[in-house]
């Protein structure tokens, strides 16, 4: 039995509401009572005085799902914890380590390399991956969706680029059935990716059409979101309106500065489906203007067919190397089916940029010998090997096996370079209207998408929440502080339709995070990334103390599995 008395604290419950001072006393793993000067003994009493106590952080966007099955998942985890996380949610952009098939397997883990820092795949279902979280112990709460990726793969492998026929198509069904029953939320898609990018939205209809009738959501990482962005809306809306599920845009942003002015008129689609059409949307954005993903996305679609190790095979061929190149600089998407790019990356942040491939970043590499070129662009790559940055960039990859990490600068709001100054993004001049839509809108939610594992990460793993309450809502007063913490607790809940966390209620699971709101802020910037955010005092997880005033007990592996109980209401 464990008891916590936390005093004179300001109550955020995450539902927007003013503030309130009051006590809080937590028994076991949930708040037992809530009221002004509660005088119950405890073994731990936290006096709250001067700062905010809020529900938990959840980082509703996340690829930690390999990095949580590693024995030592609080290592990686720290980053969370010290910015105040307490729930991470996975099986986004299609990507998920379940579920998996002997045949395949190869596959997958090809594909996902870039996320995995060693996982061994001692399961092959859901089920088999919560047995495995919940015997070794995890830092934090961890909720999942299913991958589309890992469901197509499972059954055709990464090479297909052709539709499912009609068996394929129900064994893929019933993987989707079984996820639900076993506790998925959803399915999330990665419509960028392969073998995402090669199924038609008629198959992904039938699958979203499973997935409603367990009561789960169908997320997308939309296929385009420059030339085509609002084409690859209506595509995930058409989705969620026939097969009458919930729609949760991943990561929305307006890609490329062509295309910032597309942002506003998004929102208004995503407003519009919900009162007229009836299509219970919402979406989640990072609050940073470069995407952090893996070198891969730089080739055509074409480049893929019949799996990576084609790919490399390719790309060490000079004509079809010029090939890629020649598409990658020039080539505008067109609607599926896609035989060249769903979204050219390369030429909506580079080609059509001022900054040209000064624009995308290597933020990580996993070969000891390209460790030092982190921190430098394409096109200091290619000065440095005397090539064009693309040629480069595919001999990178070569090196790598496709598990490099760039950064590609071009998200909604993006005036200048300023991260090259390493700060830039510490000021506000990198807002556009677009990122200021997305921050007010009231049913958006802030994650991170920043990926773990590797020796560098994105800023947002270390800074997003930090920022959000400390830069959006404090310094620049965007949103009410109150608003700040409703977007990274209540609101992230509620996507999950998760009642009894996100929200300070007596009842609830003892996730709390307690913040200083005069100071909280982020710290990490692109050259320094790995900087813990100011402000952050306390994180509770469970009932169980996690971070004490700068202290991280590591060793208290406080998480639980959440899993989704609508298929049983």
């Amino acid at each position: 039995m464990s008891e916590i008395l936390i005093k004179n604290g300001k109550i955020f419950d995450g539902t927007g509401r003013p503030w309130y001072k009051a006590d809080i006393y937590i028994k076991n793993n949930r708040i037992e009572k809530m009221g002004k000067c509660i005088e119950e003994k405890a073994e731990n009493v936290i006096d709250a005085g001067g700062l905010a106590v809020a529900p938990g952080f959840w980082d509703l966007h996340t690829h930690d799902d390999w990095v949580i099955a590693m024995k030592n998942n609080a290592d990686f985890l720290e980053c969370r914890i010290r910015s105040g996380v307490t729930t991470l949610v996975g099986g986004n952009c299609g990507y998920s380590p379940h579920p998996a098939t002997d045949e395949y397997l190869d596959d997958l883990i090809g594909y996902t390399a870039f996320l995995d820092p060693g996982i061994d795949y001692q399961w092959r279902e859901l089920k088999g991956y919560f047995e495995h979280l919940e015997k070794q112990g995890i830092v934090c709460n961890y909720a999942t969706y299913m991958g589309h990726g890992a469901i197509r793969m499972a059954i055709m492998g990464i090479g297909a680029t052709t539709p499912a026929n009609v068996e394929q198509l129900q064994k893929m069904r019933d993987y989707v059935a079984e996820e639900m029953q076993q506790g998925a939320f959803g399915m999330s898609t990665g419509l960028l990716y392969p073998p995402g990018q090669f199924t038609p939205t008629e198959e992904l209809l039938e699958l979203a059409k499973v997935v409603a009738n367990y009561g789960g959501t169908y997320l997308s990482h939309l296929r385009n979101e420059s030339e085509l962005y609002f084409e690859a809306l209506g595509e995930a809306m058409s989705i969620g309106q026939t097969a009458n599920l919930r729609v949760q845009l991943h990561h929305q942003e307006a890609f490329g500065e062509k295309y910032f002015w597309k942002m506003k008129p998004a929102l208004d689609l995503m407003r519009e489906a919900r009162d007229i059409r009836g299509v219970d949307v919402s979406f989640d954005f990072i609050p940073y203007v470069g995407a952090n993903t893996t070198i891969l996305a730089i080739f055509p679609t074409w480049a893929f067919a019949g799996g990576i190790p084609k790919l490399m095979e390719r790309i060490r061929d000079p004509k079809q190397l010029r090939k890629m190149r020649e598409d990658a600089e020039t080539y505008v998407a067109t609607w599926f089916p896609i035989e060249v790019y769903s979204h050219n990356l390369t030429k909506t942040c580079a080609v059509d940029s001022k900054n040209g491939y000064d624009n995308i970043l290597i933020l990580c590499c996993n070969v000891e010998k390209n460790r030092k070129l982190e921190g430098l662009t394409l096109a200091d790559l290619g000065r440095m090997r005397n090539k064009h940055p693309f040629d480069a960039a595919a001999e990178l990859a070569l090196e790598e096996e496709g598990g490099a990490m760039l950064v590609y600068f071009g998200g909604t709001g993006q005036p200048e370079l300023g991260w090259q100054k390493g700060t830039g993004e510490a000021k506000t001049s990198w807002f556009a209207e677009g990122k200021i839509e997305e921050i007010k809108h009231p049913f958006s939610t802030i994650e991170s998408d920043a990926i773990l594992g590797k020796a560098k990460q994105h800023p947002a793993a270390w800074g997003t929440t930090a920022r959000t309450i400390g830069r959006f809502a404090r310094e620049m007063g965007l949103i009410t502080m109150e608003e700040a913490v409703k977007k990274l607790t209540f609101n992230a809940a509620g996507v999950l339709k998760v009642d009894d966390a996100g929200e300070i209620r007596k009842g609830n699971y003892a996730d709390i995070t307690i913040f200083n709101p005069k100071t909280i802020i982020d710290t990490a910037t692109w050259k320094e990334s790995a900087k813990v955010p100011e402000g952050i005092e306390y994180v509770i997880i469970n009932g169980t103390v996690v971070l004490e005033k700068g202290n991280y007990h590591k060793n208290r592996l406080a998480g639980r599995v959440i899993k989704s109980t609508s298929y049983y209401q």
